[in-house]
């Protein structure tokens, strides 16, 4: 009997290959829509779990704006009667207030949450935006620990779902990179990418900065170039520019550039020192640093491992620290558009670590965990909590009566954005002199060279007074001997930091004028 031919296993290539990449790319097809889920989750959780104040910017420049709008009271800060700022960001804020007006929901704490709620939303969809580019233009298993890398950082957290200028930046940032045309990818596209690389210079205008390589780099690497500029780059500046200026000429009441103004003021003149000045390393040897946190051994290792078509973001982010290093006055939300770059090579160390991958997430999960809770939850909650108690005001039968005092540093809470009823306040101002006296001092820094005096010669008669004053715990024993001839009682105590600093306190103090009127 002939013996049995035995045949050989042999893999096709033909059908492996072909078919393990389709499989690939279908299960990365159908990630997107899982990991929307999840990230919509996770940034509504961030939102509510994001109770503290980060800069004044967050309300001043947005909220309160939109609020003055809608309701026809509130507050303009100084760079509102400069013209240093548009109103194409406070109306999409504005225009939820009118809804939320139209709908009989005056509810205050809908008034405050849904704007918020709506930049988590945002927020979500460019994470997912940022998993997809990683995705396209490597594989789903990079695109993960990408957007791992993304929603493990705790600056993120403690920024993202934040109504600041720098905030919708950085989604914009994410939306055009995704388009923006990298060497191999597949979602490019010219008009989309210029489109919201304007729209983000139109809210913020030193969004240009990170911009500049990566569209140099474009143009240098375009071969129908007058295409790109006569069909793309002219059609959309016009549009956006055009759309602005419309904007700005409605709530203005003239024809303003605030984005030149924006940036002479900012940027050629370097007036921004006015809030503070730091050396030009800052940003080197604490400004990202602290904005990566536990991500920056992550970030240097990804550095040397990422495909040399990511170069042109390390590009990109060398050239913004270096640019922003030239100016005066620095702060951590300036770098944050440029964070996820960072994020982008960090999840290409995560990738490539190996038998490390599991214990790395975890690290970095739980390192950044401490940091995004603290500062979110714990860390200047303060100012915050107190407007709950002003806000209680607008329920007495006596509200017309009420005055609140905000004796802090200025800005230091929002205003009526947080109130929704027109309560007479007041707050110490701080605008800067504009027309070069070098001898000019603010009302902040006047009252706090000499509390007591100051509140002597102001409140002269006691018709004047206040019927509530807010103030740190730092103030109260300077200012004690007016607080008791006045006839003023602490009615509550509220924590806000365990590390105060000069002016500010680690408690703020609510305190009452004893009168007939028996307010909370």
């Amino acid at each position: 009997m002939p013996e049995a031919v035995r045949l050989r296993k042999r893999r096709s290539v033909l059908y492996s290959s072909a078919g393990g990449a389709a499989a690939q790319r279908g299960a990365g097809a159908a990630a997107p829509a899982s990991l929307l889920a999840l990230a919509l989750a996770l940034r509504t959780l961030n939102c509510f779990l994001v109770q503290t104040s980060f800069v004044p910017d967050e309300y001043w420049q947005s909220l309160e704006v939109a609020h003055r709008m809608v309701f026809n009271y509130g507050y303009l800060t100084w760079e509102w009667t400069s013209n240093l700022r548009g109103y194409s960001y406070p109306l999409i804020f504005a225009s939820m207030y009118k809804a939320l007006q139209l709908l009989a929901k005056d509810n205050v704490q809908l008034l405050i949450w849904v704007p918020r709620l709506a930049q988590a939303i945002l927020a979500a969809f460019a994470d997912v935006k940022l998993y997809s580019l990683v995705q396209h233009l490597e594989n789903s298993e990079t695109a993960k620990f990408v957007f791992f890398s993304q929603l493990c950082s705790w600056f993120t957290w403690y920024s993202c779902t934040r109504t600041l200028t720098n905030t919708m930046e950085t989604i914009l940032t994410i939306f055009a990179l995704s388009y923006y045309p990298i060497k191999g990818s597949k979602m490019a596209n010219s008009c989309k990418y210029l489109a919201l690389v304007a729209l983000a210079i139109i809210i913020r205008p030193t969004a240009v900065i990170p911009w500049m390589p990566l569209v140099f780099s474009h143009f240098l690497q375009e071969q129908r170039k007058a295409d790109l500029v006569l069909h793309n780059c002219i059609p959309v500046g016009l549009v956006t520019v055009g759309t602005s200026l419309i904007i700005d000429r409605v709530f203005f009441g003239e024809w303003v550039l605030v984005q030149l103004n924006f940036l002479k003021f900012n940027v050629l003149q370097n007036l921004g020192t006015f809030y503070g000045s730091h050396p030009w390393h800052w940003y080197l040897t604490q400004g990202l640093p602290v904005v990566l946190g536990p991500h920056l051994p992550f970030f240097i290792h990804g550095c040397a491992l990422a495909p040399r078509r990511f170069r042109i973001l390390l590009l990109a982010l060398i050239w913004t620290l270096l640019v922003y290093s030239t100016l005066s006055h620095k702060e951590f939300r300036f770098i944050y558009p440029v964070l996820p770059f960072c994020m982008i090579f960090c999840g290409y160390s995560l990738r490539y670590l190996k038998a490390w991958k599991k214990t790395a997430a975890s690290f970095l999960l739980l390192s950044n965990l401490v940091p995004a809770l603290y500062t979110g939850l714990v860390h200047q909650r303060g100012t915050l909590d107190v407007m709950s108690h002003i806000q209680q005001l607008c329920n007495h039968s006596q509200q017309s009566q009420a005055f609140v005092f905000i004796l802090m540093p200025c800005h230091s809470t929002p205003f009526y954005s947080h109130v929704h009823c027109p309560l007479k306040m007041r707050f110490l101002q701080c605008p800067p002199d504009l027309t070069g006296n070098v001898s000019y001092v603010d009302e902040a820094d006047v009252f706090y060279s000499n509390p007591l005096g100051w509140l002597n010669k102001e409140f002269y008669n006691d018709t004047l007074l206040p019927s509530h004053l807010i103030l740190f715990n730092v103030l109260e024993q300077e200012i004690s001997s007016f607080l008791a001839l006045r006839g003023y009682e602490k009615t509550a105590t509220i924590f806000h930091t365990h590390v105060p600093q000069g002016r500010v306190g680690s408690h703020i103090s609510i305190y009452r004028r004893k009168t007939e009127m028996n307010y909370p």
